[in-house]
């Protein structure tokens, strides 16, 4: 290691700690004023998929030359899409980029500082494990685990370690959510009573790749290595690029879409999981082999474990054959609303004077109220440079700087990890989904749930 990298640690150590910056954003100035700060982070890609495509890069686009980012490196187990992505950011960037058969090559090489991880649902706690191992930085797309095994792993390594890990829940970055979340905290809204989550969308092809599927040959493609830890299974085109339809390598709606908005949840409370979770639903409309259901409503009790006489409900509720996907979040208390489709807090079906003084109470209503600097919430999977992905890349790439915590460490993909694996056993099972503190395990009828 060469003084200058020693100084730079050293220098980026004090400004975790607060003594060099206050700021939450930098700009390229600061940077120039930061011994070290002219090395380039080398960042590599761990599967180059269509989020990758569709949303990191238009994201890290945004921003790389500002922070002196440069891509150097794709690693995929799929010749064809290996082949594509190091093109892909040859044109991007100008210059040519590695294209390696798989992680451990490129690690082995020691040629990238940090990676995007963007495979498979049940790849990511995985693969962020051998991010850390190889020394290197990770923004993980969630879900980050789809089983407690997975999740209770990737949380060790990454703890022990100095890693920057930023997990893929980009409504941290968003400046309307960090505005419920102060309000909540503030006590303005009083105690939370009920979460209603929705997403809905009317979409026979979404998460199919009928063109892909019939491009990609077992020749082509390290199917041993896809598995990983799942059991054997012969080889599936259709799992490995559907692998949305297919348990076990995703939960599908819990994973893909309830993971964002049960984030909020734990960010907003600090609670790191729910009491206890129901699951009902099915696959009623799209019968195209899947495995995981196209409709599916989940029931959350959520509150201090040590008071089961407090705390709220949460329900989330998707469907694939019916609605414009415009993901619902609104939080209720007795006083009203904080709705983050619109962005306003307001009275709306709080306690009125009518009601109160006819048992003697007060009326309890929240004023009319916008969140500050609302932005529009973009939910489709690959929106290109949407906001909140933006700004969520960008912090991951200040954090990667300044070595300070990113807006979504790993403790919040480990906590809708939790939330999405009792949906899951739920889901499953027809029972009701409990957690374990002590073991940390997701329990259904008295014994651990697995797959």
């Amino acid at each position: 290691m060469s003084t200058e990298r020693r100084q730079f640690i050293k220098q980026t150590a004090l400004a975790s700690a607060g003594v060099l910056f206050s700021q939450v954003s930098w700009s390229a100035s600061s940077y120039k004023r930061i011994i070290g700060a002219n090395d380039r982070v080398r960042v590599g890609v761990v599967g180059f998929s269509d989020r990758h495509k569709g949303s990191h890069m238009p994201c890290f686009m945004n921003h790389y030359k500002e922070l002196n980012f440069d891509v150097v490196a794709v690693s995929d187990i799929w010749k064809q899409r290996r082949e594509e992505g190091a093109a892909a950011w040859k044109e991007k960037l100008g210059h040519d980029v590695a294209a390696y058969r798989n992680n451990e090559e490129m690690y082995a090489k020691k040629a990238v500082d940090a990676v995007f991880i963007g495979t498979a649902d049940f790849q990511h706690a995985l693969h962020a494990i051998e991010a850390v191992k190889a020394g290197c930085d990770a923004y993980v797309e969630k879900p980050f685990a789809e089983t407690m095994e997975d999740n209770r792993a990737a949380l060790k390594v990454i703890k022990a370690s100095d890693r920057i890990i930023q997990i893929g829940s980009q409504r941290r970055s968003g400046n309307n959510y960090h505005a419920a979340n102060d309000f909540i905290k503030s006590g303005k809204f009083g105690p939370i009573t009920m979460v209603e989550l929705t997403w809905n969308v009317n979409q026979p092809g979404r998460w199919r790749r009928p063109a892909l599927v019939a491009q990609l040959k077992e020749s082509d493609v390290d199917w041993k290595r896809y598995l990983m830890n799942r059991p054997a299974e012969a080889f599936d085109p259709r799992k490995y690029l559907e692998y949305r339809l297919f348990w076990p390598y995703s939960s599908g709606l819990p994973g893909q879409w309830m993971s964002h908005q049960i984030d909020t949840v734990h960010w907003f409370t600090g609670l790191p999981h729910p009491r206890s979770v129901v699951a009902n639903g099915g696959i009623y409309m799209w019968k195209d082999g899947r495995r995981n259901w196209d409709t599916l409503t989940a029931v959350f009790d959520y509150g201090p474990l040590n008071d089961p006489t407090t705390g709220f409900q949460v329900t989330f509720g998707s469907r694939m054959h019916n609605g414009d996907e415009r993901p619902a979040e609104i939080y209720y208390s007795n006083g009203g609303e904080l709705n983050l489709i619109t962005n306003q807090v307001s009275p709306r079906g709080g306690l009125n004077k009518k009601f109160a003084e006819a048992m003697q109470m007060q009326a309890n209503l929240l004023p009319e109220m916008s969140l500050s600097s609302t932005e529009v919430v973009v939910a489709s999977a690959n929106t290109g440079g949407d906001t909140l992905t933006s700004n969520h890349v960008r912090n991951w790439m200040e954090s990667v700087r300044s070595r300070k915590a990113p807006h979504a460490p790993v403790e919040a993909g480990y906590s809708h990890s939790i939330a999405n694996i009792m949906t899951t056993a739920a889901a499953r099972t027809g029972q009701k989904a409990t957690f374990d503190d002590k073991t940390q395990e997701v329990m259904v009828g008295g014994k651990i749930f697995t797959y």
